[in-house]
């Protein structure tokens, strides 16, 4: 009979965590839907500050926003980190267009790639349309001199999930003009990185080898891209451009952090990116994210949440250009002796969240699926092996036993915004913003509850 009395208990203990679990979270949504912040916070960052690439007179407002956002709802602890970031300047509007062998012209729409050179003034060149990185590796030095190597990979339209589609394109956009540099290539024009085809060019970043001659890069719109094509079936194809892109010495930035604290000094960190491209408004990428991350600290405070742990929120800068605010805050951790379990980021836009990619051990990602029957109400319902974020990617170095999380979205438009001019406010949908803010006050709390 005692035996059976202690296992009701038991049986009635573990229903009752359950039910608190479950009636917390019911609360976070309630917060998020009827009374949350994201969105109108949002607005401001889009249309008080705009676009905010680092070393910009916008970044700088944007941590100076950031930090007083903060500082109104009365965290724990609000503080700047300072850190080291590049700054790369666009210059005047970029101007490109082609002629064909009749005589006709097209006027392109083109985004120079961020970290570009100049073209020094208006260049010319015949086009040499090249299907991917690995074809433009094959060619000798006599093919490709003096011209301007057209990079036409498009998205691979079978992906479901239309990150793997981008992760398949972006090496001709990420090594595309070092490649066609060692052959002597005069430019590079890519297809842009986008899953539509209109009108908007998209930007992102592109790196030079050491070494390596460097040459413009730039990006067309998916539209031009077919266009370009199209013409070049027909016969020679010249591409005029003029790009004043430059990039400066190193500027002094900020990550910007709240916390909360706990009952012991082991940390939890989340997060997204403060900066953007210097196009659009940086909606989607990242002011989604950072918005979510506010949010979510928020409707813990005003919940009366107690933490196990401490609760950080960093608002990252430089994650487009260079990832030295990720990469500053996971070197300072380690040099403060912290003690780090958990991180968690949103840089996937504003979309439907449906669940959380998980890096880390197989035993971790047991114990994050654990948490699907308290989730499965709010439609989250992905918890696999997966990427946790660029910006907390580097605290692994430093912390390999920890967990990384990755907020998962509906990706199917994703990247019709991605780095273009049409990453604006208005492309965020308040409803789908606010369900993001709240899995990821959710997830938090559970990491909170579960993590030892």
């Amino acid at each position: 009979m005692k035996n059976l009395i202690f296992f009701i208990l038991i049986i009635t203990s573990v229903n009752s965590f359950a039910q608190n679990d479950s009636t917390f979270i019911r609360k976070i949504y309630d917060e998020a839907l009827e009374n949350g912040q994201s969105y109108e916070n949002l607005r401001s960052l889009c249309k008080d500050v705009g676009a905010r690439i680092t070393g910009s007179a916008e970044a700088e407002m944007a941590v100076k926003w950031g930090e007083k956002l903060l500082n109104s709802y009365g965290f724990d602890k609000v503080y700047l980190q300072e850190i080291k970031a590049p700054h790369w300047e666009r210059g005047t509007k970029e101007a490109a267009w082609i002629i064909n062998e009749k005589g006709e012209t097209f006027k392109l729409d083109i985004l120079a790639l961020g970290g570009s050179v100049s073209t020094n003034g208006l260049i010319e060149g015949e086009v040499l349309e090249v299907e991917n990185l690995d074809a433009l590796k094959k060619l000798t030095e006599e093919q490709v001199k003096g011209k301007i190597v057209y990079l036409s990979q498009a998205f691979d339209q079978k992906h479901i999930n239309t990150f793997r589609a981008y992760g398949g394109c972006y090496p001709i956009r990420g090594k595309g003009t070092s490649e066609a540099g060692k052959l002597n290539a005069k430019a590079v024009v890519i297809r842009s990185l986008a899953t539509p085809e209109d009108d908007f060019p998209h930007t992102g970043t592109m790196r030079y080898e050491e070494g390596i001659n460097k040459i413009p890069g730039a990006a067309i719109s998916t539209k031009n891209a077919v266009l370009l094509s199209a013409w070049l079936k027909q016969g020679k194809v010249t591409l005029k451009m003029e790009m004043d892109c430059e990039t400066f010495p190193d500027v002094t930035s900020y990550n910007v952090i709240a916390e909360m604290n706990g009952k012991d000094d082991k940390i939890i960190t989340w997060g997204g990116h403060l900066d953007s491209w210097d196009v659009g408004e940086g909606a989607h990428d990242d002011g989604a994210g950072i918005v979510h991350s506010i949010e979510a600290l928020r409707i813990l405070k005003k919940l009366r949440y107690q933490p196990n742990h401490k609760l950080r929120c960093v608002l990252f800068m430089n994650e487009e250009n260079g990832n030295m605010g990720g990469k500053s805050y996971a070197k300072i951790a380690s040099e403060n002796k912290e003690k780090h379990i958990c991180a968690i980021e949103s840089d996937r836009g504003g979309f439907l969240p449906i669940g959380f990619d998980v890096n880390g051990t197989e035993e971790q990602i047991t114990m994050v699926n654990k948490q699907k029957d308290l989730l499965a109400d709010f439609e989250l319902f992905k918890f696999k092996k997966g990427f946790g974020g660029v910006d907390i990617g580097p605290l692994k170095e430093y912390y390999p036993d920890m967990i990384q999380l990755g907020m998962a979205i509906n990706s199917q438009i994703y990247f019709n915004y991605h780095h273009s001019n049409n990453d604006v406010f208005e492309r965020v949908n308040k409803r789908e913003l606010e369900l993001g803010a709240a899995a990821m006050a959710a997830m938090i709390y559970l990491m909170d509850k579960t993590l030892k």
